[in-house]
């Protein structure tokens, strides 16, 4: 099990495309330590716990010591993953020091070029900006971070450049062994994850699924698949099936969302939206709930797909389901698909040769 926490809404960044502008009924809402502490006793075995927003460093340092504390005490083997923009870490490193050289903590943190990551102030979160933020974890905590790009209509000509930028961050750099999330602990580059828009908070239309995977086959076409994630999923989906967020669609069965106030869902994208929301209290006495799952709107784009040989690419997660059929993009989305399918099929067999 995994789970995502979101202590705050607050965040010191203005990005245009943020997904996660309403998960609290209210700005100062955080997230209690109860809700944690009470999930861990219940699932136990939890490998991490994903930690976003809001921002993450919106909260105190002794908010994240005292989730340390509690899986030290109870000997818990889990991993706590803050994904963060880095600009108050850059800032005043001094003050996070000790939780992000903690061996438990991993950090990751986004980027992407174009005008939609913005500070506080609304000025440009630049190329430069986050050089000094990457520096910065190099020389105190001793690596950089992978990164995550958000992919909107807006800044989707800038895609492989972040890719590319992923593979410039990595020249130099000595490998580490550092438990950046459930995916990665053994970081011998950086990593880019292109991550399509949701339609979710100040993102009003989702980027659409298939024009992802024409992003992805360009970079696997350009050898560029070793500094994306993404890419290397799409390259062994449809042999192995081996997954993670935000293409898998066994979410209910493996992870879990706590936002500000308490509320709990089955998925991270799902709590953005405050949406097929889970029983706090009963899943904690032991029963077990799967809602994506037992929605029928979110098994399939169309009845057909389900006997597709491209179904678990091209329908992607539950999630985007919803919002290709809200948005009412399902044909276009199909269309694209089709003439990209033979490509597909052959980089998954070429992969696994």
């Amino acid at each position: 099990m995994d789970l995502i926490i979101k202590p705050t809404e607050l965040c010191n960044f203005k990005c245009s495309f943020c997904s996660s502008t309403h998960i609290a009924k209210k700005k100062s809402d955080v997230l209690s330590h109860d809700y944690i502490f009470q999930f861990l006793k219940r699932f136990p075995n939890t490998r991490t716990i994903i930690v976003n927003g809001g921002d993450p460093l919106m909260m105190e340092p002794s908010y994240y010591g005292a989730i340390l504390d509690y899986l030290d005490e109870n000997k818990i083997d889990c991993i706590l993953s803050l994904t963060t923009n880095l600009w108050p870490f850059y800032k005043n490193p001094n003050k996070w020091k000790s939780i992000f050289q903690h061996p438990k903590v991993g950090i990751i943190t986004s980027f992407n070029y174009g005008d939609g990551r913005l500070k506080g102030d609304f000025s440009l979160f630049s190329e430069d900006d986050f050089w000094k933020c990457s520096d910065a974890m190099l020389e105190h905590i001793g690596y950089r971070p992978d990164f995550i790009s958000v992919i909107t209509d807006q800044n989707e000509k800038y895609a492989i450049k972040n890719v590319q930028l992923a593979k410039e961050m990595s020249k130099g750099i000595e490998p580490v062994r550092s438990k950046h999330n459930y995916a990665r602990i053994n970081i011998e580059s950086i990593e880019c994850k292109l991550n399509y828009a949701m339609a979710s908070g100040d993102q009003k239309n989702p980027y659409l699924l298939s024009k992802i995977y024409e992003i992805y086959v360009e970079i696997y076409k350009q050898e560029l698949a070793p500094w994306e994630f993404n890419t290397k999923q799409m390259m062994e989906r449809l042999t192995t099936g081996a997954t993670l967020c935000p293409q898998s669609r066994a979410c209910d069965e493996g992870i879990r969302a706590l936002n500000p106030g308490g509320d709990y869902y089955s998925c991270g994208s799902f709590a953005d939206d405050m949406d097929e929301s889970i029983d706090f209290d009963l899943e904690m006495k032991g029963q077990f709930f799967t809602p994506l799952q037992d929605n029928v709107n979110l098994v399939s784009l169309k009845e057909e797909c389900l006997t597709c040989p491209m179904f678990s690419i091209c329908n992607g997660c539950h999630k985007t389901i919803k919002d290709l059929k809200e948005a009412d993009v399902v044909e276009e989305h199909c269309v694209r698909m089709k003439r990209l399918a033979p490509t597909i099929i052959e980089i998954n067999n070429n992969a696994n040769t």
